[in-house]
């Protein structure tokens, strides 16, 4: 019969009665502050061993929750950038295909110029359906070592260009919001 009374104790108790019967237990404390075990009744032992495994599992759980947030976030970083080595092989592509572009516009072709925009636009509307972006930079942009790369310095044209991007030497590309190939620039001095 105790044993069922003290399975109904132990289903009944609420964070209150444990915090009550905590302070009731430091009232019976000996002179070296240590509750002596004679001075607990089995009732408050009982209370004092649940309150420890209550306190234990919330623990526990809060440490699971913090694995399964830790860990979904990591996967979703890692979908984002599962193509990041893929892309950037296929950056020195891009820019060839925009060299020659630049070229054939010389030739003054116009169907072979047609032709190698379609193809160069083809490649470019897959790689930006992965999620790859241009980083937008431009002449006269205030340099940012953040967001381009200075691989030069040259005398400014103009006194506005002075500490500005003057040229912009090559593309810088980004995968979401890290950037996986910087811009090489040009700054006037």
């Amino acid at each position: 019969m105790s044993q069922e009374n003290s399975e109904n104790v132990e289903k009944d108790l609420t964070q209150e009665e444990l915090i009550n019967d905590a302070e009731n237990a430091a009232d019976t404390t000996t002179e070296a502050g240590i509750p002596s075990a004679e001075d607990l009744t089995e009732e408050q032992k009982l209370r004092e061993e649940i309150a420890k495994e209550k306190d234990k599992f919330l623990r526990l759980f809060a440490e699971f929750e913090n694995y399964k947030k830790r860990t979904a976030k990591e996967r979703m970083d890692l979908f984002k950038t599962a193509n990041q080595e893929v892309l950037q092989a296929l950056l020195p592509v891009m820019d060839d295909f925009d060299r020659a572009l630049a070229q054939i516009a010389k030739a003054e072709d116009e169907v072979l110029l047609k032709g190698v925009e379609l193809i160069h636009n083809k490649l470019k509307d897959t790689l930006v359906s992965k999620g790859l972006e241009q980083v937008d930079i431009k002449a006269g942009d205030a340099f940012n070592a953040d967001f381009a790369e200075a691989i030069t310095q040259i005398p400014a044209p103009t006194p506005d260009l002075k500490g500005k991007i003057v040229d912009v030497v090559e593309k810088g590309y980004k995968l979401g919001d890290k950037i996986i190939r910087f811009p090489k620039v040009v700054l006037g001095n």
